[in-house]
């Protein structure tokens, strides 16, 4: 470039000018747009996937706590159950007032059982609950993570188009973003 108003462009310089005034190649434009609205996409896919997998770990995690806790209460049961039956034992080998004492205990420890193995099947039904819900999120969680799979190979797709200058290959990237979107919405629907 000169001073005196004459001035040189490179070949480079052209195009760059050229693309600047008539807004560039729409294929191009075209592809790069798809592959930022398909990026966004995914992270968002991604980051659900990524909720609802921790949402599946807190139920799991909390399901063992209540098999843990169901535990404790079955071995307090069968604690009380062997007191019941040293407790019957005695009945047999006593009798006047220990014997009768030794009745009562025998009742006590009954009533007692009933409400331990009440506690007991309480927590084994939390612990299936929370199982369950453990499965529904782990069953959204790979709807998430096929749907930003699908996404991640529009995008590849996209990268190869605009390399290959393929138009027939927007189809196919189309195509896979359509599908990663749909499988994105079963996720959002829990289905």
């Amino acid at each position: 470039m000169s001073g005196h108003g004459f001035h040189v462009h490179g070949p480079h310089d052209h195009e760059i000018e050229h693309a600047a005034q008539h807004g560039g190649d729409s294929f191009t434009s075209r592809i790069a747009v798809t592959t930022a609205i398909l990026s966004t996409v995914g992270a968002i896919f991604g980051y659900m996937g990524g909720h609802t997998q921790n949402a599946a770990l807190l139920y799991k995690n909390e399901a063992a706590i209540q098999k843990t806790a169901a535990s404790n209460q079955w071995n307090y049961y069968q604690a009380k159950s062997n007191k019941q039956n040293l407790a019957e034992l005695s009945i047999t080998l006593t009798s006047g007032e220990a014997q009768a004492r030794y009745t009562k205990e025998v009742e006590r420890y009954k009533e007692e059982k009933k409400e331990i193995k009440a506690e007991a099947d309480k927590l084994e039904a939390h612990a299936k609950d929370f199982d369950k819900k453990s499965e529904m999120e782990m069953h959204v969680h790979e709807r998430w993570a096929l749907a930003t799979t699908l996404l991640q190979i529009a995008i590849a797709l996209s990268a190869i188009a605009l390399l290959t200058r393929k138009r027939w290959l927007l189809g196919a990237v189309y195509g896979a973003s359509a599908l990663g979107v749909a499988v994105g919405v079963m996720g959002y629907l829990h289905l």
